[in-house]
């Protein structure tokens, strides 16, 4: 896959992202496997990092595969910009002591964004890009999602 769609339709979010496997190769391959259906991830305004819908992947989505490995920080970001796809990892107990690993697509949408959490500072890796022309569509959705709240988000693969 090239790339990926993000919709989100109460949103009125329909945007496409183009990977960066070249810059972030095990993060995109395990996008690329992970997507090999459409998938329908859970989509909130985020409350640390700034301009930021995160989408964590639900633990049930990653049961019995072998793809849902350790991830190494790759074209790594503290500070994401807008229009970046950043994956996040977070290893099991953690976070929390969360029995699962974290996987979370981050959706970065303006300016002062920051990799910051409860736990403090955690580099993700940027998988992908929201095309240029598609970034006012994608911060205006956003905004909508910071006023509406939670929402469902699908994501799918691009040829």
């Amino acid at each position: 896959m090239k790339g990926l769609r993000i919709q989100c339709e109460a949103a009125g979010l329909d945007v496409q992202a183009d990977f960066l496997p070249e810059k972030a190769p095990a993060n995109v391959g395990f996008l690329n496997r992970y997507l090999e259906n459409p998938r329908v991830v859970p989509g909130l305004h985020a409350m640390w990092t700034g301009p930021e819908i995160s989408c964590p992947i639900p633990p049930a989505h990653l049961q019995g595969v072998d793809f849902a490995q350790t991830l190494p920080p790759e074209n790594a970001t503290l500070h994401p910009q807008p229009g970046d796809v950043v994956l996040a990892y977070v290893p099991a107990r953690v976070w929390g002591g969360n029995p699962d690993p974290i996987f979370d697509i981050g959706l970065f949408y303006g300016p002062g964004a920051r990799m910051f959490f409860p736990i403090g500072w955690l580099a993700g890796s940027v998988v992908a890009q929201v095309r240029p022309d598609q970034r006012a569509a994608l911060a205006e959705a956003c905004g909508r999602i910071r006023r509406g709240g939670a929402c469902e988000i699908l994501f799918s693969g691009v040829a």
